[in-house]
C-alpha cells in the first residue's frame, strides 16, 4: 500500500491551529470531510496537504469520509475566512464552518450519505416552490434622477469605471440612495456578474425584495426558478430567520452562480459568489453588522476587505455614516458622494424639541405631542410614536418598602410584560427568564405593586384609551416573533390600515411610509447617560433615522422630541439635520481623548461563577502583557466588571487593550493570546476576545 497522505483539517472547536488526519489520497483545500475528534464525529474542512504530520504518525486518525457533494470552496472565499481568522484572532475552524449553512456542517446529515445523497442532494431533489409571481419579472421603468442624484451618479460612475474602490454615499433620509444602488447593480448584472446587497435588519428584506425584483430580476444571467420563495429567479435572500432548508437552497443557488443578486443580512457576507462584481452595504453605520457572539466580526469591514481583495467596487450608504467611515472619506481613503436633498419634492420634516421640564406629562406624553397626534388623526395622516423600550414597564415597584422586580439570575431588573389575553409576566431581557407577576410584594406583602416607566405595550395601551377611534399598530420584538409577522404588520401600515404606529428601532430605518406626517420620540434622554463613548453617535443616528420616516410623501411633516436637555449638542445638530457638524464635533472630541477612530481597541472578557475569579484572571493577563516587549505603545487598562455584571448566574468582567497604532495592537495580541489559554488552565472560566468592540 502507498504511504498515507496527511491532511490539515480545520474544525469548529475553540482551540488554536489545525488538526492532522490521514487519507489514502490528497484532498483539495476547501473540501469538507467527516472525522472523529475525541469521542465526537464532526464535519471539518481541509486546509492543506502535509508531507508529515505535526504529531507522531501513530497518533493520527484517518478521516471517515470525504464529503464530495460540493466542489471545493473557492480560493477567494478561503482567503476571506483566513483574513477574518487572523484579524479577529479566532481559530480558523470557528470561521470556516459557521459560515456554511447548518446542514453542510452537521455530521448526522451525512449518515448513510451514499443512499440518501446528503443535504445537497436532498435540496436539489426538493420540488420547486409554488410562486405567487411569474418567474420572468418585467423590469420597472426607472424614475428620472433629480439633479442631486445625477451628480452623485456621475461620481459613482467614476468608481464603476475604475472597477474598484470604496464609495461612501452620504444621503439624507429619502434622498434616493436605493435608486442609485439599483442603477449600479443594473450595470453589473448586464455584464454577467453578481451583486451582493447587505441590509442591517431582517425586516428590511421584504420591502427591498419587491423593489429589487421589479427592477433587476429579469436582467442577470441566472434565470432559474427560485426554490426559496424569492421573488424573481435571479435573486436569493439570506437571513437568520430562514429555515435550514431555505437557507441551504438559497446559498446553493448563489454559490453555483444561478442567482445574480444576493440580498441579505450580515451572514450573507460569507457566501461564495463566483461572479461577484459589486458589494453594497446599506445603512453602513448600523450596529447590527457587528456579530455579538462567536466570531465577533464586522460585516461592513469584511465587505470592504472582500471588495479590495477581489478588485471590485464597494458602496457604503447611510444618512448618518459611522465616524470611522466618515473619517476615512475625509482623509480620501473613500470616495465621498453626497445627496443633500430628498428625491421627492417634499422637504425634510421640521424637528422640534419639547422641554419636558416645563410640561405636565400624561403617561409620558406632553400636551404638545398629544395635540399633534390628534391633529394628524383629523388630517387622515399617520403618526409614529418611537420609544426604544419594549414591554409594558421597565420595572415593577412596591411603594411601601421600595422593592423592585429583580432577575434572580442577573444583576438586572425584570421588565413587566402585559398584553391583552395573556398572563402578565416579569421577564429578564438578558437571560430570558420569565416569571408570573407576584400577587403581593415579596418583602412586605403589600398588594399595591406599581409599574414604573413605560415600554411599547404601555404606550399602546394609553394611546388606545386616549384615541379610541384610532387604529393602533405596535411593532417590536414581542409583536414580530412569529415568522412573517413583521412583514404582515408593515404591510398593514403601508396599506393605510393604521393611524398610529408604536415602535422600537425596528421601525427607524429603511421603511418608506407614504402617509406619515408626525414622529413623536419618547425617552430619548436615557441614551445620553450611557457609559459607552459611542452612545451620542448611536443616539444621533437613531433619531435622524426615525425622523427621516416622516414627510416622504406628505408636506408639513413634523418631528417632536421630548427631552429634559434641549440644549444638548446632539439635539441641536438633530434639529438642523446637520450630520456634518455633529461628526466634526464628535471626531474632535474623540481625537482629544484618543478614542476610535484615532485608536484601535480590543476587549478581553472573562466569565466565571464568581466575579473575583474573572477579575483575577484578567489581572493576570494584564500582568503578563506588561512583561512582553510587544506591549510597547499599547495601553492595557485595569480589569473591571461589566455594567450588567451577572447574566444567567455567570459573573462577567472585561479588560480593554488600546493603541494609537493598529499594527502595534495586533502585534501584541498575536503574542499574548496564545499564552492566555495557559493562564486559564485550572480555572473554571471562559474567556474571549473582541477586536474593534462596538460597545464597552
Amino acid at each position: 500500500m502507498s504511504d498515507p497522505v496527511y491532511l490539515a483539517v480545520a474544525l469548529d472547536v475553540p482551540l488554536p491551529g489545525l488538526f492532522d488526519y490521514s487519507h489514502v489520497a490528497p484532498v483539495a483545500p476547501g473540501v469538507r470531510v467527516r472525522v472523529t475528534f475525541g469521542r465526537r464525529v464532526m464535519v471539518g474542512m481541509v486546509w492543506a496537504v502535509r508531507e508529515q504530520p505535526g504529531v507522531a504518525a501513530d497518533r493520527v486518525r484517518p478521516i471517515e469520509s470525504v464529503l464530495d457533494d460540493l466542489p471545493p470552496m473557492p480560493a477567494d472565499w478561503l482567503r476571506l475566512a483566513e483574513f477574518a481568522a487572523r484579524y479577529y484572532h479566532h481559530p480558523l475552524g470557528e470561521v470556516l464552518l459557521p459560515a456554511l449553512p447548518p446542514p453542510l456542517r452537521k455530521p448526522a446529515a451525512y449518515t448513510g450519505a451514499r443512499s440518501a445523497g446528503g443535504p445537497v442532494s436532498r435540496a436539489d431533489r426538493r420540488p420547486r416552490a409554488a410562486k405567487s409571481k411569474p418567474v420572468g419579472v418585467s423590469p420597472v421603468e426607472p424614475p428620472p434622477l433629480t439633479p442631486a442624484q445625477g451628480a452623485a451618479m456621475d461620481s459613482l460612475q467614476a468608481l464603476m469605471d475604475d472597477g474598484r474602490g470604496i464609495a461612501l454615499l452620504h444621503g439624507v433620509t429619502g434622498s434616493g440612495k436605493t435608486e442609485l444602488y439599483l442603477r449600479l447593480a443594473r450595470q453589473v448584472l448586464a455584464q454577467g456578474r453578481q451583486v451582493l446587497l447587505l441590509v442591517p435588519e431582517i425586516n428590511l428584506t421584504p420591502q427591498l425584495e419587491q423593489v429589487v425584483a421589479g427592477r433587476l430580476c429579469a436582467i442577470g444571467a441566472g434565470h432559474e426558478e427560485s426554490t426559496d420563495g424569492a421573488a424573481g429567479g435571479a435573486m436569493a435572500i439570506l437571513h437568520s430567520r430562514l429555515s435550514e432548508g431555505e437557507r441551504l437552497r438559497a446559498w446553493l443557488r448563489v454559490a453555483r452562480g444561478q442567482a445574480d443578486i444576493l440580498l441579505g443580512t450580515r451572514l450573507a457576507l460569507m457566501t461564495p459568489m463566483p461572479r461577484l462584481g459589486l458589494i453594497i452595504v446599506d445603512e453602513e453605520h448600523d450596529a447590527s453588522y457587528k456579530q455579538q457572539d462567536g466570531l465577533r466580526y464586522s460585516a461592513r469591514d469584511l465587505a470592504v476587505w472582500r471588495g479590495h481583495d477581489l478588485g471590485i467596487p464597494v458602496v457604503l450608504g447611510s444618512a448618518t455614516p459611522s465616524l470611522e467611515s466618515w473619517r476615512r472619506a475625509q482623509r480620501g481613503d473613500y470616495r465621498l458622494v453626497s445627496l443633500p436633498e430628498r428625491a421627492q419634492a417634499q422637504a425634510l420634516p421640521d424637528i422640534h424639541l419639547v422641554d419636558t421640564r416645563r410640561s405636565q406629562l400624561e403617561q409620558g406624553f406632553t400636551p404638545q405631542l398629544l395635540q399633534a397626534l390628534e391633529s394628524r388623526l383629523r388630517l387622515g395622516e399617520q403618526s409614529l410614536v418611537f420609544i426604544n423600550r419594549r414591554g409594558y414597564a421597565p420595572v415593577l415597584r412596591c411603594a411601601s418598602c421600595g422593592w423592585v422586580s429583580q432577575c434572580n439570575q442577573c444583576t438586572a431588573h425584570t421588565v413587566l410584560h402585559r398584553e391583552a389575553g395573556r398572563r402578565a409576566v416579569l421577564q429578564c431581557h438578558h437571560c430570558g427568564d420569565a416569571r408570573p407577576v407576584p400577587r403581593a410584594c415579596p418583602d412586605c406583602g403589600d398588594q399595591d405593586l406599581q409599574p414604573m416607566g413605560r415600554g411599547t405595550q404601555r404606550v399602546e395601551e394609553f394611546l388606545a384609551e386616549r384615541f379610541p377611534q384610532a387604529r393602533i399598530v405596535r411593532i417590536d420584538a414581542d409583536a414580530t416573533r412569529r415568522k412573517g409577522s413583521a412583514q404582515a404588520l408593515f404591510a398593514q401600515v403601508h396599506a393605510g390600515d393604521a393611524d398610529i404606529l408604536v415602535g422600537t428601532q425596528m421601525v427607524s430605518k429603511g421603511h418608506d411610509f407614504a402617509n406619515l406626517g408626525l414622529v413623536g420620540v419618547l425617552n430619548a434622554d436615557a441614551t445620553l447617560f450611557a457609559q459607552d463613548f459611542r452612545a451620542p453617535e448611536r443616539l444621533f443616528a437613531q433619531l435622524m433615522q426615525v425622523a427621516g420616516r416622516a414627510g416622504r410623501r406628505t408636506a408639513g411633516a413634523q418631528v417632536l422630541v421630548q427631552t429634559d436637555y434641549p440644549d444638548q449638542a446632539v439635539y441641536q445638530a438633530l434639529c438642523r439635520h446637520d450630520y456634518r457638524s455633529f461628526a466634526e464635533t464628535a471626531l474632535a472630541e474623540r481625537e482629544d481623548l484618543g478614542l476610535p477612530p484615532f485608536s484601535s481597541q480590543a476587549l478581553l472578557t472573562a466569565q466565571a461563577g464568581r466575579l473575583a475569579e474573572a477579575l483575577g484572571f484578567l489581572e493576570a493577563v494584564r500582568a503578563l502583557a506588561g512583561t512582553l516587549p510587544e506591549a510597547r505603545g499599547v495601553r492595557v487598562y485595569d480589569a473591571v466588571p461589566l455594567r450588567v455584571v451577572r447574566v444567567a448566574r455567570v459573573e462577567r468582567a472585561q479588560l480593554l487593550i488600546e493603541s494609537v497604532r493598529r499594527s502595534a495592537l495586533h502585534r501584541l495580541l498575536r503574542v499574548l493570546l496564545p499564552q492566555v489559554d495557559g493562564l486559564a488552565t485550572g480555572r473554571s472560566l471562559r474567556w474571549g476576545i473582541e477586536v474593534d468592540p462596538q460597545e464597552i
